[in-house]
C-alpha cells in the first residue's frame, strides 16, 4: 500500500482500515519525516515511525530493514502511545534498519542552509536527518539498529562516527554545537526503551508468509517523492514505489498478491519543487483550510491544487496498482466547479505520463476536464446512495488511471469509509 502523489494522501487511515484483515503491518521505507494521522473513537493519533496497524491491537507492527529510525523520536512515540492506553508490545524494530543520529539532524539543516546560501534551490527537507542517514547507508558507514544490542561496541562506533561527521561539517566552515557524550547518554536512555522490540524481522515475516497470513506492506511518502521516479532533486532519500516493498521488508516478489494505491481527491505538496496543478487562489486556500492541509510531522502548510491524473496514471503503471483508495472526498463538497488534469501540453504535444525533467515540468500546461462537485458526503451508507456527481468523479478516476476504486474515505474517522468492491483478495 503506497501513495500515488507526494505523500499526505491519507495512507495512515487506509492502512488502519485494511489492517483489520491482516496479522502484520510492515513499514518498508522512510523515517520520521513521514506522518500518519488516524482518528477513531473520538481520539486523534499522530504516528511517525510506527505503522498505523499498531492501533488495531494484536497486529504485529514492523519497522523493517528499508527504514531509517531516530531512536529518540521512536522512544517518545512508544511512550506516548502507552500513556494513551495503546498496547505497544506487537511492535517489532528490525536490527537491519539504519539509525538516524543527532549529528544527522545537524548535517541535514546545515546542508539545506548551504544550498540556499550558495544560490542553489532548497530541497525542502524536513531537517529530520533522513537524507544524511540514507547517505551513510549508501556510503557503508551507517550504524544499524542491531548495533544497540552491544552497548560497549555501539559507543565506540558512535564516537568514531561523530568525530568523522564533525570534521566534515567543519570543513564547510560550520560548527557543531553538539556534545557527543550528552547525546550518547540520550541514546542509552532511548535504548532501554527500545531493546524489547529489537529483533531480526526476516524470520518473523517469512514464517507468516509460510502460514499464508495476510501481511500489509506500508510505504511512506508518495510515488513522486521517490529517489528515482520523483521530481528529483525535490524528493525523499528512499524508494517509495511498490518495487522497493520487497527489498525493504524481505518479502519475495511472488508473495505479493495485490497492490493498493492511495489517491487524495485533490493534490497537495509540502516543500519545494514543481507542482503543475497548484492553485494560488481562493480555491487553493479553501482546500488547505477545509482539508486541514498542514504537515503531520512539520506543521507546514501544504500547497494545494486540482487532482492530477497524469501523476496518478503514472503511479498506477509504475507500481502495477490494482486497487485505489480515494480519500478526502468530503473536502470537495460544495466546491461548485471542479477541475481534473487529464494530460499536460508541452509545445503542442500531449503528455499522458509524468515527465522525467523538473525543468520540463515548469513549462507544461495542464489540460483540465471540468466537473460539478457534490453537495455533501453526509449520510453515505452504500455505493448506491453516493451523489451522482461523486459517482461521475470516481468513474473519471477509474477511466484515466486504469485501476479499480475499491475504497473511498469521506471523513477522518474509521466510520467514514466505504468499500466499493468486495472482490479483493484480502
Amino acid at each position: 500500500m503506497l501513495g500515488t502523489q507526494w505523500g499526505d494522501e491519507g495512507k495512515g487511515k487506509v492502512v488502519d482500515y485494511l489492517a483489520s484483515d491482516a496479522s502484520m503491518v510492515v513499514r518498508f521505507q522512510g523515517g520520521n519525516n513521514a506522518g500518519h494521522t488516524i482518528v477513531f473513537g473520538g481520539r486523534k493519533f499522530k504516528l511517525h515511525h510506527i505503522p498505523s496497524g499498531i492501533l488495531r491491537g494484536g497486529i504485529k507492527a514492523v519497522i523493517a530493514s528499508g527504514c531509517v529510525v531516530d531512536p529518540l523520536v521512536l522512544r517518545k512515540e512508544i511512550e506516548e502511545l502507552k500513556e494513551r492506553g495503546i498496547d505497544t508490545s506487537p511492535l517489532v524494530l528490525s536490527t537491519r534498519a539504519h539509525l538516524i543520529l543527532p549529528i544527522h539532524r545537524v548535517m541535514d539543516a546545515q546542508e539545506e542552509r548551504l544550498r540556499d546560501s550558495s544560490g542553489g534551490k532548497r530541497v525542502g527537507t524536513t531537517k529530520r536527518g533522513i537524507g544524511p542517514a540514507y547517505s551513510d547507508k549508501a556510503s557503508r558507514v551507517g550504524l544499524r539498529v542491531g548495533e544497540l544490542l552491544d552497548w560497549e561496541r555501539f559507543q565506540r562506533l558512535y564516537l568514531r562516527h561523530f568525530e568523522i561527521k564533525r570534521r566534515v561539517i567543519e570543513s564547510y566552515g560550520e560548527s557543531v554545537d553538539l556534545d557527543p557524550e550528552a547525546t550518547l547518554k540520550e541514546l542509552r536512555e532511548a535504548r532501554e526503551v527500545l531493546l524489547p522490540f529489537i529483533q531480526d524481522h526476516f524470520p518473523l515475516v517469512q514464517d507468516a508468509v509460510k502460514r499464508g497470513e495476510n501481511i500489509l506492506l506500508e510505504g511512506a511518502q508518495g510515488t513522486f517523492l521517490d529517489i528515482d521516479w520523483g521530481t528529483y532533486p525535490f524528493v525523499t532519500s528512499s524508494s517509495t514505489v511498490a518495487g522497493n516493498a520487497c527489498s525493504g521488508t524481505g518479502v519475495g516478489p511472488k508473495d505479493i498478491s495485490e497492490i493498493w494505491g492511495v489517491v487524495k481527491a485533490y493534490t497537495t505538496r509540502v516543500g519545494e519543487g514543481p507542482f503543475v496543478t497548484e492553485l494560488h487562489d481562493e480555491y487553493g486556500e479553501r482546500l488547505r483550510v477545509s482539508g486541514g492541509e498542514f504537515g503531520t510531522t512539520t506543521g507546514r502548510p501544504r500547497r494545494c491544487g486540482w487532482l492530477d491524473m497524469v501523476m496518478v496514471r503514472t503511479a498506477v503503471r509504475l507500481s502495477s496498482i490494482e486497487h485505489l483508495a480515494i480519500t478526502k472526498l468530503d473536502v470537495l463538497s460544495g466546491m461548485g466547479t471542479l477541475k481534473v488534469a487529464d494530460y499536460y501540453l508541452h509545445n503542442g504535444k500531449k503528455l499522458y505520463y509524468y515527465p522525467d525533467s523538473t525543468y520540463l515540468l515548469e513549462e507544461v500546461e495542464p489540460h483540465y476536464v471540468e466537473m460539478s462537485s457534490w453537495d455533501s458526503t453526509e449520510n453515505i451508507t452504500t455505493p448506491e446512495n453516493l451523489p451522482r456527481e461523486l459517482k461521475e468523479y470516481l468513474r473519471l478516476i477509474e477511466k484515466e488511471s486504469g485501476a479499480r476504486i475499491s475504497l473511498i474515505s469521506y471523513g477522518p474517522s474509521r466510520e467514514e469509509t466505504l468499500v466499493l468492491y468486495e472482490g479483493r483478495k484480502m
